[in-house]
């Protein structure tokens, strides 16, 4: 089982694995720059080859970041080439050397008080964060390492898939803390600790428990005994524990059978008697109780530091108990509710932030604040059988109500915790996924359409957009209806263009909330030239957006579905420079951020050769004057972009081979009407196959279509050799030797193929005859990998306005690789261009700012300071739905806050209080006034805005009437 492994390499296993590596280490000296590329090939290989049960190692961050230092000394400059788990491993640049650093020592990990428990093995610090305190490598990184350096203790760990149920397929993530449970076993009141993979079975589960107590799994049921009652029988085998939503340090009542009617109260007593009550029906603080989840998963935002909070902001965070008389927030004036504050349990901060802007909007304070029961919606499968929205709502009347005394959250953060174990734990979480996540399950609980109907979407057909919106909107309300709906669902039009068959498709889809990018952005917008090697297609540019951190297999990936490559073909890609092939990049793992926007890339779509190949490269060139004096010499000068084609070596190539390839190559670029090489081979060719094809079909893939002056031409017999003379390429074959060979004279003589070079150059000399027969524009056309438009001056010292960001989101752009659009007019997945407009929008509109990026490789934040208005954000110019003629105007009235970095980090939520028309801060239990002036910073990372209604508003005694768009919150 892989509990067991874990704990065999966290226990006496790998002590022993500890000791073996460390008479085995290896005497050979490498040098810091030969360690370093080990290690990065490693990690890249790694990467591309992740997969669920694999180990990954905890090194401690400490002895690691001495390792860059080590590894990196000298380099004075920031190179790209080498970023490893952090990209600290590219930026360290050490002025002074650094020592080769000492044994592993792992200690600082490890909770020594619970580690001499052999039951459960080594225990790790409850508090750990990744990339603070420690670092996740490959087992094949840390074999290396430790195999060089020696040391300990080995803390292996899994790699899991984080869907959250075994049919669903998740991210994979490396569970560095196993579930810590508490077995009670009655009616003996034996207790037993123990450690286990989530994604285990209940079998296992009935396994180890047997295993504690000396029982036979016959004897025992198993109950889910969370917060110390029963819940669910634990009966189905097969069910794993993170299914059955088992949560870290949570109880699990092992009963014998036949003793289910034993006095529950007697053991009690007993307890009591014993003093042991407090474990049984209390919940447990002790430090490892808090100690869970999940470690290095994409798109979890983690590190918030316990002392950074403790610290600065003077707030306990653990210990703390619902009767919170002794932590008091801020008093500030008046006896209104809504300055309450929320204590942190944890690392609980993204939470009290994403709970207090909610919490805030007006419209759900009145709605949850009023009778929402008969909204519940028990029986959706979709959603949380109503305890999330009435366990929201319950902490949303405690923060309303009169008084200053912060509330804990705990009964919010088990419910939580029981419906998206993703939020599991205490560490630290990105709170606008926590947003979505409870905007999504707030709906769902609250939707008041109890049967969904089934509602097949209509294409456009060419009817009007306001027909086709409204449909879709009526489509979705028919089984979307709540107040989620009815305040922050909004609508857009997205069109997406076929760019083979031009195909147009207009859909009316709702959002939530809108994500946008800052500058810069994660991905980069490449462009290549793509060439056929088998004369089917025109060379035309392509146009793809990869991640700016990713390597050449991305590109190539992107142009081969961008080019809906064939089976038995591949995509050869190569940087030109000086009209000829500087390099082949067929390394996957070259990164692309060593390609500069400047630079020329060509892309060629060849057949896969299984035999051992060489690439043919055709170099263009004419007779050009030396210099732009008329009395110069001509000389014959590089131009266009050469083209390339793949040649076996095991292959008997002739003068005549390589000129039908060549002829082949240049086939699509033949001018209409005129008589070519390629025309006359297609008339002469020896193959019998070719000999009998129609041609009318040649004609046509000539681009003729029908039978023309081309075709009458080739009427003319072909063996006459003064037409052959006058159609053969001019072609010189470059040897290793950097001798020229005239093919025309080597017909029929085999070309002796370089055995240690990977190409072979041929030079054709385009006279002015023969550049009147070929379209050569299309080689001469060498579009860089991008053309930046440069800012204006203006636009280089302002900060980045929300319009800037707004307008990158709406922004026509090909679709990325992985979301390939299947056309439904050309049968076949193609990368459509995406242009998304503004359509329907909502009372209260969310807007994410994307600063966090993540990858295994990379964690990065963008500290880009957004200016967004606080009042009058106008987006009437934005909404493509025109038939209103009321403007579009919103004001901020609240947003979630992230200071500091990806290692650590806090949150915070600015507040409007409308009815004091004042803004407050709100850091977990402390509530502060601040200067609206102050609202504005760096750290801004949510922004809630609500619609001004303009003639819509109301006033009376001060406070504003708010009416939905779908005519439901309406008060007067």
């Amino acid at each position: 089982m892989a509990t067991e492994e874990l704990q065999k390499g966290e226990s006496g296993g790998g002590r022993g694995e500890e000791k073996m590596m460390e008479n085995s280490i290896s005497m050979l000296k490498l040098s810091p720059e030969e360690e370093r590329l080990v290690i990065r090939d490693s990690v890249f290989a790694a990467e591309s080859q992740c997969k669920e049960g694999d180990t990954f190692y905890l090194i401690t961050q400490r002895w690691w970041q001495h390792w860059l230092q080590y590894v990196n000394q000298g380099m004075t400059t920031t190179t790209n080439d080498g970023a490893l788990h952090s990209s600290e491993f590219s930026e360290l640049a050490c002025s002074t050397a650094q020592k080769r650093p000492s044994a592993i020592d792992n200690s600082d990990l490890i909770n020594d008080a619970t580690s001499e428990d052999s039951s459960i093995g080594i225990e790790l610090l409850d508090t750990l964060v990744e990339g603070r305190d420690y670092v996740l490598l490959p087992e094949d990184v840390w074999k290396q390492l430790f195999m060089w350096y020696g040391g300990g203790p080995v803390l292996p760990r899994k790699v899991i898939n984080s869907g959250l149920s075994q049919t669903e397929l998740g991210q994979l993530t490396v569970e560095v803390y196993l579930l810590r449970l508490q077995l009670i076993y009655m009616p003996k009141r034996e207790r037993s600790i123990i450690r286990i993979s989530k994604k285990e079975t209940i079998r296992e589960l009935h396994r180890r428990a047997c295993e504690a107590f000396n029982l036979d799994m016959e004897q025992i049921s198993i109950w889910d005994y969370y917060g110390h009652r029963k819940h669910d029988l634990m009966n189905n085998m097969d069910k794993t524990l993170d299914d059955a939503n088992i949560q870290m340090g949570q109880d699990i009542l092992v009963e014998l059978l036949g003793n289910e009617s034993d006095t529950f109260g007697g053991c009690l007593s007993s307890l009591q008697e014993n003093g042991s009550t407090s474990a049984l029906f209390e919940p447990s603080k002790s430090s490892m109780s808090i100690a869970g989840g999940l470690s290095a998963s994409r798109g979890v935002f983690r590190g918030c530091s316990t002392e950074f909070s403790q610290n600065h902001y003077g707030a306990s965070q653990v210990g703390e108990v619902d009767n919170s008389n002794g932590i008091c927030g801020v008093v500030t004036r008046g006896a209104a509710g809504g300055l309450t504050g929320l204590l942190n349990l944890g690392n609980t901060c993204f939470m009290n932030s994403a709970i207090q802007c909610l919490v805030h909007t007006p419209e759900f304070a009145r709605y949850f604040r009023d009778d929402y029961h008969p909204d519940i919606n028990k029986n959706n499968p979709l959603g949380m059988v109503g305890e999330l929205a009435l366990a929201f709502g319950e902490l949303l009347r405690k923060l309303w109500a009169p008084g200053r005394t912060p509330i804990s959250p705990r009964p919010f953060k088990s419910k939580l915790a029981r419906f998206a174990p993703q939020f599991s734990g205490y560490n630290q979480h990105d709170s606008q996924e926590l947003l979505a996540f409870l905007l999504d399950g707030l709906h769902e609980d609250l939707n008041r359409v109890k049967h969904k109907p089934y509602i097949k979407s209509k294409d456009a057909d060419g009817r009007l957009d306001e027909e086709v919106a409204d449909e879709y909107w009526a489509n979705h309300i028919a089984r979307n209806d709540s107040i989620i709906v009815d305040v922050c669902q909004g609508q857009y039009k997205s069109t997406l263009i076929c760019p083979i068959c031009a195909k147009v498709s207009v859909t009316f889809d709702p959002f939530m909330y809108l994500s946008l990018p800052l500058q810069p952005t994660n991905h980069r917008s490449m462009t290549v030239m793509v060439f056929t090697s088998d004369g089917t297609a025109h060379p035309e540019p392509c146009t793809v957006t990869v991640p700016k951190q990713g390597r050449c297999r991305d590109l190539i990936q992107a142009i081969s579905n961008a080019c809906s490559i064939k089976n038995g073909e591949k995509i050869l890609l190569a940087e030109i420079r000086g009209h000829q092939v500087h390099r082949f990049l067929e390394d996957p793992l070259i990164l692309l951020s060593t390609i500069k926007d400047d630079d020329h890339l060509a892309a060629y779509k060849i057949q896969k050769l299984v035999k051992d190949t060489l690439y043919l490269q055709l170099i263009h060139q004419r007779e050009e004057r030396e210099s732009s004096s008329a009395k110069s010499a001509m000389i014959s000068k590089p131009f266009g972009i050469p083209l390339v084609s793949p040649i076996s070596r095991d292959r008997r190539v002739t003068g005549a081979d390589i000129q039908e390839i060549i002829c082949k190559m240049l086939s699509p670029l033949e001018r209409v009407g005129t008589l070519t090489p390629s025309r006359l081979a297609n008339n002469t060719s020896v193959s019998e196959s070719e000999a009998a094809s129609d041609p009318s079909e040649d004609a046509t893939a000539s681009g003729t279509g029908t039978k023309s002056a081309a075709s009458d031409s080739m009427d003319e017999d072909p063996s006459d050799p003064k037409i052959a003379g006058t159609l053969e390429l001019p072609l010189q074959l470059v040897t290793e030797k950097i001798e020229r060979i005239d093919l025309s004279k080597e017909k029929e003589n085999t070309i002796s193929l370089s055995s240690s070079s990977a190409s072979i150059c041929v030079f054709l000399d385009w006279s002015d005859k023969l550049l009147e027969k070929y379209e050569t524009q299309y080689l001469a056309n060498s579009p860089e990998v991008f053309k930046y438009v440069p800012a204006t001056k203006k636009a280089r010292t302002e900060p980045l306005s929300l319009y800037t960001c707004l307008e990158a989101f709406l922004r026509e752009e090909p679709l990325v690789p992985e979301d390939m659009w299947y056309c439904p007019q050309c049968k076949e997945r193609r990368q459509a261009s995406k242009k998304l407009d503004l359509w329907r929008l909502p009372e209260v509109l969310v807007i994410h700012l994307k600063r966090f990026s993540y990858s295994r490789s990379m964690k990065h934040k963008l500290e880009t300071f957004v200016n967004f208005p606080i009042h009058d954000f106008d987006l009437t110019n934005y909404v493509a739905h025109k038939s209103s003629s009321k403007r579009q105007l919103y004001e901020l009235y609240a947003l979630s806050n992230h200071y500091g970095g990806m290692g650590s980090g806090h949150y915070t939520a600015h507040i409007k209080l409308l009815d004091e028309n004042r803004w407050y801060n709100f850091d977990d239990s402390h509530i502060s006034p601040i200067n609206e002036e102050d609202v504005k910073s760096a750290a801004a990372y949510v922004l809630f805005y609500r619609r001004v209604k303009g003639e819509d508003v109301t006033v009376s005694n001060g406070e504003h009437s708010y009416v939905g768009h779908n005519n439901i919150l309406t008060q007067k």
